[in-house]
C-alpha cells in the first residue's frame, strides 16, 4: 500500500512539472546573421514560440514575406516585446539567424522599433 502510495505521490508531483523537451535549433545557421529592414504583417504573440512575419523588399524589387521566430512569449514580454509593442504596419529592423535552406525566414537576435528603440535579449549573468 505504501508503495502505491509513493508512486501516485510521484506521478502527481511530476505531472505539475513543465515540458522539457524542446525542438532544435538545427535549421538555422548561427554563424550568419541578416539584417532585414521592412514592415510589419503580423505579430503572432502565442506559445511555444513568437513569430513576426515582415514584408521586406526584395533584391529584384518584389516584396518578400519573411518569418522570424523568437522566443516563447513569456522570455520575449520580460525583454520588452509584449503583445502591443509591434504593430502591424510598423517599419522595423530586424536581425536574425537565416535559415539555412535560404528560405525567407530566421530566428530573432534583435528589433530595431519605429521610435528608434533597439530591443534584444539581455545576456545572462554569470
Amino acid at each position: 500500500m505504501q508503495r502505491r502510495l509513493g508512486f501516485f505521490a510521484t506521478m502527481v508531483l511530476l505531472s505539475g512539472m513543465p515540458a522539457l523537451a524542446h525542438h532544435s535549433g538545427a535549421m538555422f545557421d548561427r554563424t550568419q546573421t541578416v539584417v532585414l529592414t521592412g514592415t510589419i504583417k503580423q505579430y503572432q504573440f502565442t506559445n511555444p514560440h513568437v513569430w513576426l512575419e515582415m514584408i521586406v523588399p526584395g533584391k529584384d524589387k518584389r516584396d518578400v514575406q519573411w518569418s522570424i521566430e523568437g522566443e516563447g512569449p513569456s522570455i520575449m514580454a520580460r525583454m520588452g516585446l509584449g503583445p502591443s509593442v509591434v504593430k502591424v504596419g510598423d517599419k522595423v529592423t530586424v536581425r536574425a539567424h537565416p535559415l539555412r535552406d535560404g528560405r525567407p525566414g530566421g530566428s530573432f537576435i534583435s528589433i530595431r522599433l519605429p521610435t528608434g528603440k533597439v530591443i534584444m535579449p539581455t545576456p545572462p549573468r554569470l
